[in-house]
């Protein structure tokens, strides 16, 4: 075997690595040195700017196996026949804290799964929650700066936190989830996963079908105590990379079994709630679970940075028999996460090995740009329509045309029946046992108390007093107690 030759940048060979050239044994650098000098400017250039959200994250490579008929709801290829694998890249991800922060915290957790199908690639980017805190994408903003480290005191602070909430009770949902028994995954093997928004599926006729996707671990739901929690990060900040990347390692292959609820289109407006608001979920009475396959997780990225940092997601990227539906927060990430990855890695990095399509030809007119390695021959056009035999469109649409009626302008969702923030909170409340709902209280009225605004406390408990009677007061009286103290 050959030894291997260092080499700069430009494939020459490196005489010295470990001494710079000088002017004499004792002199000064020389710019001549263009190892030296290539390998400072690279060094200075090797970060690139952290995600403003989902900055923390772990990812592995799998794949996604069709188990059961899905063909009458979906003309999607890589669902068309059981048996049929299509290989994935999944990124897990705590959201609101920075890329040096730590796993086991209380926060939701990034379930964003790339299927590199056959008609190309094809993106589902969720959370580990079945529901979100807003349902208007003009709120995202503000949402998440009220999360992140406060301008002048550099740190997260409850005062913000919570008065954000306190001013946006369809938040009340989700926080009784984040507060619950399954705010702080044991790992990310031991999560559900969800698309959370609602999707459309069009079959091989045209019928349209809205969908939420349920991935369910296969490993079991396991969840961490705020106690256990904070002596895992003690102990190893990276506990869930760790987890992850060691069981894939040891051949411990992490799998989730895929479901389905499927609401027929023509049910949607006169469905009891908006079926497209992502701060609910819909019951399984009315739309039970339906399983499509399993997602198996096999091989760890050779390298984090250019195979999970440069991994870029896009909840618009569909495939034909896929769309979206009316969800206001979907539409708006249907924007702002590719505008995100432009802005980070470049508009070519969809020309990057972990996001380009693996069994699916790009054939279009982008050109250019930096880091550009996608080129046509000298006979190719950069523009259409032409006279030389390039791309043309199929004018068949991925999926059904959405309906849009009315005036254009600023305006809530349409009403429904039982369209209000807090019945759907409180349901879940009531499905909690009796030693469930004391850690919920617990959780809650240990971030609620430390907020220093009286208004901002007795807007949040009126939330919670509006979801449920017991619920409300049970957090009121705990409030209570610790500032007292």
């Amino acid at each position: 075997m050959s030894k291997r030759v260092l080499t700069t940048e430009s494939g020459a060979p490196v005489a010295d690595n470990q001494n710079s050239a000088t002017a004499g044994a004792g002199g000064p650098i020389l710019l001549q040195d263009q190892h030296l000098l290539e390998k400072l400017a690279r060094f200075n250039r090797e970060r690139i700017p952290e995600r403003v959200v989902h900055a923390r994250g772990s990812g592995a490579y799998g794949y996604f196996e069709v188990t059961d008929d899905v063909t009458g709801f979906t003309r999607a290829d890589f669902l068309s026949s059981v048996g049929k694998r299509t290989d994935t890249f999944i990124r897990f991800s705590t959201v609101a804290d920075s890329l040096g922060g730590s796993d086991a915290v209380r926060d939701p957790r990034g379930f964003a799964l790339k299927f590199y199908t056959d008609e190309g690639n094809y993106d589902l980017v969720g959370n580990n929650t079945p529901v979100f805190f807003i349902k208007d994408p003009i709120k995202f903003p503000d949402f998440i700066h009220s999360q992140k480290r406060d301008p002048f005191t550099g740190k997260q602070e409850p005062n913000n936190v919570w008065d954000f909430w306190a001013h946006s009770p369809e938040a009340t949902h989700q926080v009784t989830w984040l507060m619950g028994d399954r705010g702080i995954p044991a790992s990310y093997r031991h999560m559900n996963g969800y698309g959370s928004h609602t999707y459309q599926w069009t079959n091989a006729q045209g019928e349209a079908f809205f969908v939420k996707y349920h991935f369910k671990t296969n490993q079991g739901v396991r969840s961490l105590s705020a106690d256990q929690a904070s002596e895992l990060v003690g102990k190893d900040g990276n506990s869930h990379q760790t987890d992850l990347l060691q069981a894939i390692e040891r051949g411990v292959n992490p799998s989730w079994t895929l479901h389905v609820q499927i609401m027929p289109a023509a049910e949607a407006a006169d469905y009891r709630f908006n079926p497209f608001d992502v701060t609910k979920v819909w019951p399984h009475s009315d739309y039970p679970l339906q399983r499509v396959g399993r997602l198996v997780l096999d091989r760890n990225p050779d390298n984090v940075f250019a195979e999970v940092e440069q991994a870029a997601f896009s909840p618009n990227n569909f495939v034909p028999g896929i769309g979206p539906s009316p969800d206001k927060m979907l539409q708006g990430r249907l924007f702002a996460y590719a505008d995100a990855q432009r802005y980070r890695v470049g508009i070519n990095h969809t020309q990057l090995p972990v996001n380009a399509p693996r069994n699916a030809t790009v054939d279009n007119y982008g050109r250019d740009g930096y880091m550009a390695t996608r080129y046509g021959s000298r006979e190719d056009k950069n523009y259409e329509p032409n006279s030389h035999a390039g791309p043309a469109q199929t004018d068949a649409p991925l999926a059904a045309p959405l309906a849009v009626t009315g005036w254009t302008g600023a305006q809530g969702a349409a009403e429904h029946v039982k369209d209000d923030d807090f019945f759907q909170a409180g349901e879940l409340y009531r499905l909690m046992s009796d030693d469930e709902k004391s850690r919920l209280i617990a959780n809650i009225a240990g971030g609620l108390s430390q907020v220093t605004l009286e208004d901002v406390i007795e807007k949040n408990l009126a939330h919670f007093h509006a979801a449920d009677t017991e619920y409300g007061k049970r957090v009121e009286e705990a409030v209570r107690a610790l500032r007292e103290d």
